[in-house]
């Protein structure tokens, strides 16, 4: 691709994540990306063939800003252990930056978009195997590091997904967590480590 159509085809994507930010997943389509581009349906029809290919193509620059979340971490530390509780902390504070974004990445929020499922492939092998890689450091010799960090992450997604369903609506005044910062990200902190101790992840 041509310099000046990666450009092209960046801003339209740097527009689609705005209104995915802005307006949530009911204003994307061709012609709210178009308006914030500046430019016209046409041409958003022209780079990405439609709607459904915008929507692979924000997919997958979803799984990208993820992946320099991770490429972004400080370099390991003798400290496996909190080095990968950091990273977990960094997915939480990703997920709670756009729920929505977190939403097409994770859950079907868009009504029949199903990412194809060559990218699909790709962007989660890439991404999770940054995150492998962290978790191979603390992983018993007798474990399998791919299984280890597939669980860590399911409790990572449970625990984050859980905060972003009860933040969204009305807070309950009995509920055992205050909805506050400090609290959710306590008790996310505390699950995460749980689950860390009980897949034996410890330095070596």
């Amino acid at each position: 691709m041509r310099p000046a159509e990666q450009g092209n085809r960046e801003r339209f994507l740097d527009a689609a994540l705005a209104v995915l930010f802005d307006r949530g997943v009911t204003g994307l389509t061709v012609r709210g990306v178009a308006e914030e581009a500046g430019a016209s349906t046409i041409s958003v029809y022209a780079r990405f063939g439609g709607r459904e290919g915008l929507l692979d193509a924000l997919y997958e620059r979803t799984f990208e800003s993820l992946r320099q979340v991770l490429e972004d971490l400080p370099p390991a530390s003798p400290d496996g252990v909190a080095d990968l509780l950091h990273l977990a902390l960094e997915y939480r504070l990703f997920a709670r930056e756009s729920p929505v974004r977190y939403a097409l990445m994770f859950e079907r929020p868009v009504p029949r978009f199903d990412p194809d499922p060559a990218l699909r492939s790709t962007v989660l092998r890439t991404t999770f195997t940054l995150f492998i890689a962290r978790v191979q450091r603390v992983c018993p010799p007798e474990a399998d590091a791919r299984e280890a960090a597939y669980q860590l992450w399911t409790a990572m997604h449970g625990l984050v997904g859980a905060e972003l369903m009860l933040a969204s609506r009305t807070p309950l005044p009995d509920w055992f967590i205050p909805p506050t910062e400090e609290a959710n990200e306590g008790m996310y902190r505390r699950g995460v480590s749980a689950m860390m101790t009980g897949l034996g992840l410890r330095n070596p």
